[in-house]
């Protein structure tokens, strides 16, 4: 059962990224450092409500 979801950056609130995961192994959300292409940095990006 993999769900697909959306990366969000913390920072500039833009969507960056798609993803998808395995919800029985991985309940929590997740949280990863991506580049975000508005900011031009490496930021922390969440996954979206």
């Amino acid at each position: 059962m993999r769900t697909h979801f959306t990366l969000r950056c913390t920072v500039c609130k833009s969507e960056n990224y798609r993803a998808h995961r395995n919800r029985k192994i991985h309940a929590e959300r997740m949280e990863t450092k991506k580049y975000c292409p508005k900011c031009k940095t490496h930021t922390l990006h969440k996954e979206k409500k």
